[in-house]
């Protein structure tokens, strides 16, 4: 009896993982050009950015928060660093100004939800608008062009066959893991998702763990305002638009419950890795892009109704 609940803990954990090996096999045999260097490479790229934002997304959900506004976080940081990744400053300069712009704007959602008590959804769905608002305002409404070749080379190149993009994305990785599973703050994270009040009852600043998983989530939309400037050699306003939706499906799909104190971070990458294959795959077959906004949305009601199930049956 034991074995047997074991074995279905096991295939319950690791079920995702197998259904994107099952996945990439499936698309390798309908298109064999699937599996070719140059189109990994840009599954790859691809997945860096929303990856990024992913991990963002999954401090502020374990947290027991949501954040609507990455996606808008991401265009303004992006004209942050097109405006200033011009060639009069060094490169490091549009870099670290995009990322604190985005942690700006995390802390502002975050004392507006752990301070001002406002939902996440509405606060944050409030920042999305007002952001991308302030995108369009900085830019003239116009994309941000004329960005040095030296800031064009992040997103281009690559070392040893790994595209820079991936490698910011594995840092990123070996960071939040760290963070989360041997450290202190790592645990309070999951203590105030799993149970809010338990936590401030113990003794946990719970205003300031939530406040800092906003400000996360905005310091990585930061980075991947920077990159994707980088990526596409412009800064456009109207960019990143639905990212915040693929974040939170990575999340979703990856085993982060959306009530908060579970979640791991392998589960995330499998996630991501998961949804890019799919809108790769569905690219490559010829699939129109109204088709794959169909996709998306089945897998994240799918994915939330298999957490809520799985809780009711715990329980």
């Amino acid at each position: 009896m034991k074995q047997t609940k074991s074995v279905k803990s096991l295939i319950s954990e690791y079920f995702i993982f197998v259904i994107f090996i099952a996945l990439v096999i499936v698309l390798t045999c309908l298109k064999p050009s699937f599996i070719q260097p140059s189109n990994l490479v840009n599954i790859l790229k691809q997945a860096s950015i929303n990856g990024i934002l992913s991990f963002g997304m999954m401090f502020v959900i374990i947290a027991g928060g949501f954040d609507m506004s990455v996606g808008s976080t991401v265009a303004f940081t992006g004209i942050v660093a097109a405006m200033l990744g011009q060639g009069q400053y060094p490169l490091i300069v549009p870099l670290v100004v995009a990322m604190l712009a985005g942690l700006a704007v995390g802390v502002v959602n975050g004392v507006g939800v752990a301070v001002g008590d406002l939902p996440p959804f509405i606060m944050t769905l409030g920042t999305m608008t007002a952001v991308r608002g302030l995108a369009l305002l900085l830019s003239d409404g116009k994309p941000v062009t004329g960005i040095s070749e030296e800031y064009k080379a992040v997103a281009a190149t690559s070392v040893a066959g790994i595209p820079m993009l991936a490698i910011f994305l594995v840092i990123v990785i070996l960071i939040c893991s760290f963070v989360l599973a041997k450290t202190v703050y790592g645990r309070r994270v999951y203590a105030c998702g799993g149970n809010l009040q338990a936590a401030r009852v113990s003794g946990i600043n719970t205003t300031m763990i939530r406040i800092s998983t906003f400000a996360i989530a905005g310091l990585l939309a930061g980075l991947s305002g920077f990159l994707m400037t980088s990526r596409v050699t412009i800064g456009q306003p109207t960019a990143a638009e639905s990212y915040e939706m693929d974040a939170i499906t990575a999340c979703v799909v990856g085993g982060v419950s959306m009530s908060g104190g579970v979640g791991k971070p392998w589960g995330v990458v499998v996630g991501c890795l998961l949804i890019t294959v799919i809108t790769n795959g569905l690219d490559i077959l010829g699939v129109s892009s109204h088709w794959q906004k169909i996709v998306k949305g089945a897998i994240i009601v799918l994915a939330v109704l298999i957490d809520v199930k799985g809780k009711r049956k715990k329980d």
